[in-house]
């Protein structure tokens, strides 16, 4: 296929960037230290990792489930990226003994699954639409890239090569149709094509995209093989499955499938130059981000589909807002910024990472949540595992790779998407490029820049000015510039010949904003959400001792930010005086047409991704607002 569309940039990857970040450097040093060994242990006492030893047997417990080989592929993962920030000689031995039970269960032909080789042999590939196959094949083809990249081992790239040459000799053109019910495998095989550069894998990956939305439905024509009329009760839109991908524009289904799904569609199209797949996911983008993304970054409202509904339907105490959705959504937009540098992503990207995403997961690193309402009576608590443990291993691989979304870099530009104190080292035309970052972000908004290089090189320097922001003061070696005309994208392009030593400053005002929803969200009508930088706050009933239904925060608030380093692991919280809805005025029932009392209160608020830490209460991210 002719090339139509060219990405612009490169994602920087994590092993060229060191982390020394207060607020980020704490959370992988939880991540590394008790987030993932909690997690080898969860795998290992289930019998996951024992289970790729093939030794079950009927009647045996536990028996293994189909998407077993996904949770510790993301173990692997998560461990892999972690080795990168600090290597821990521990960390790496269980990681060897793992990977060596991996490969032991591989078949002679290259299969590679627990469930289909000891439990149902017979039926292997039977049944895409409900079964995980592909999807624990994409996993574990992702988990075999990192830990490659961290360390130079083949050991689990070989295996799954072996897989990904099998599966390719069973799907295809002129093989067997088919796609995976819940996708993955597709941004897996670019992941596996780039490391290998096997063009078969790229190939295959555009075989499964082109497969979905076939009418009739590949997935319903299998399923009605199964069993007669199975397939005619199934819905293809639950796994995207009800239009050919470049003609989708509304989110349907599972909404983790959703975005594994379009991570896939953006990285064919970056390969191939398929503007129609470039396309869809734009339209996709505007559907999901304006009309059906939380405030928090969460996606997905509904329980019973683990996914999307309407257009502007966002339900706060039965909000699903799984935590594997919200990671997807960074991975997806992620991929969408390195087209143009566009960055309204880097604003979901930024929005879900402060918020929806590492909410799933509790300070102290071994509880998670699998859902995020935005609102609370108190019975919604982290768990230490769960029967489908998507969840935790997916945000502990997050974390342990946030080095790759700080920067990106070009022949001529350098970007920095993310203000995290750090070190990253870019190409720019062939010249090693040191940036330095040093700030106390996302708690305030100053950023200090550092270049450093052998020689004098003339680049563009990009930096993102955040959606929220709406003053700011940039500086380049200490002299104000004015950037009105250097704004592209919501980037303020600095090209110039950059001397070692060269230092930028970016001051951000950093004010507590009190957020709107759209008229359209008929729970968020005549409310109000606090947001300071890119953090969403909450109330929660252990800061304030009253109904928190009752609140009202007046039109004329006043609001106080301080840093308590004593709570929470270290939080700013948010204060304001407000009032209080007196219940005790009302008689019964029935509406009263007088003046209610209401008296005045001081509220404090704590960032959303913090609560459920202390004792047990309500929680609202939506605060009545009015006089």
């Amino acid at each position: 296929m002719q090339s139509q569309i060219k990405r612009k940039l490169s994602p920087v990857s994590f092993t060229q960037v060191s982390i020394e970040d207060t607020f980020w450097s704490s959370r992988m040093e939880i991540n590394r230290k008790k987030t993932i060994p909690h997690e080898y242990k969860q795998c290992k006492d289930t019998g996951r990792i024992d289970a790729f030893l093939l030794n079950w047997k009927p009647g045996m417990e536990p028996k293994p489930h189909y998407f077993w080989d996904s949770d510790v592929a993301k173990w692997v993962e998560a461990a892999s990226y972690s080795l990168v920030d600090k290597h821990d000689p521990e960390v790496e031995k269980l990681l060897d003994e793992v990977i060596e039970k991996i490969a032991g269960a591989q078949q002679e032909d290259g299969y590679l699954n627990i469930y289909f080789t000891v439990v149902e042999p017979e039926n292997r590939w039977k049944n895409l639409a409900h079964w995980h196959e592909l999807y624990c094949a994409g996993h574990l083809m992702e988990a075999a890239v990192a830990h490659y990249d961290a360390t130079g081992k083949r050991t689990l790239l070989d295996v799954m090569c072996k897989y990904a040459d099998y599966i390719d000799s069973v799907f295809g053109l002129g093989k067997r149709d088919g796609a995976p019910g819940h996708e993955e495998i597709e941004l897996a095989l670019v992941k596996l094509y780039h490391t290998t550069g096997e063009e078969r894998y790229l190939k295959l990956s555009q075989f499964f995209l082109d497969q979905r939305g076939q009418k009739p439905s590949y997935f319903v024509k299998e399923l009605n093989q199964i069993e007669p009329g199975l397939g005619d009760r199934f819905n293809p839109e639950y796994c995207q499955d009800h239009l050919p991908v470049r003609e989708q524009s509304e989110v349907v289904g599972h909404a983790v499938r959703a975005m594994y799904l379009y991570c896939g569609m953006a990285d064919v199209a970056n390969e191939t130059g398929d503007k129609g797949l470039l396309d869809a996911c734009e339209r996709l983008w505007e559907n999901v981000c304006l009309k059906r993304m939380y405030v928090t970054g969460g996606i997905g409202p509904s329980r019973s589909n683990e996914g999307f509904t309407g257009d502007y339907d966002l339900p706060n105490l039965t909000a699903y807002a799984e935590t594997c959705a919200a990671i997807g959504l960074v991975f997806w937009n992620h991929r969408m910024l390195q087209f143009k540098g566009d960055s309204r992503f880097a604003d979901v990207m930024e929005r879900a990472l402060y918020n929806g995403a590492i909410s799933g997961v509790s300070l102290d690193g071994t509880k998670f949540f699998y859902v995020n309402p935005l609102e609370s009576r108190g019975n919604h608590h982290r768990q230490d595992w769960f029967g489908c443990a998507c969840c935790p291993p997916n945000i502990a691989r997050l974390i342990a790779s946030i080095g790759n979304y700080i920067y990106s870099e070009s022949d001529s530009d350098a970007y920095i998407h993310l203000y995290i104190q750090s070190t990253g080292k870019l190409d720019i035309g062939g010249n090693e490029v040191i940036l330095e970052q040093e700030t106390n972000y996302p708690w305030d908004g100053n950023v200090k820049l550092k270049v450093t290089q052998k020689l004098p090189v003339t680049f563009g320097l990009n930096l993102r000015i955040p959606g929220w922001v709406k003053k700011y003061n940039l500086l380049v070696n200490g002299k104000k510039l004015n950037s009105n005309k250097l704004m592209s994208l919501g980037y303020v392009r600095i090209e110039r010949e950059w001397k070692s030593g060269d230092t930028v400053e970016l001051i951000f005002d950093m004010p507590v904003e009190k957020v709107h929803a759209h008229p359209g969200v008929k729970e968020d009508a005549g409310c109000v959400a606090i947001q300071r930088g890119p953090i969403v706050f909450c109330l929660e009933q252990a800061d304030n001792p009253f109904p928190l239904h009752n609140v009202i925060i007046p039109e004329n608030a006043e609001f106080t930010t301080e840093f308590d380093v004593n709570l929470l692991g270290g939080v700013s919280v948010i204060k304001a005086d407000a009032l209080l809805e007196d219940e005790s005025d009302w008689d019964n029932i029935l509406y009263r047409f007088e003046s209610k009392k209401r008296k005045p209160i001081r509220i404090t608020a704590i960032p959303y991704y913090a609560w459920d830490h202390r004792e047990a209460g309500e929680m609202r991210v939506w605060i009545r607002y009015g006089k």
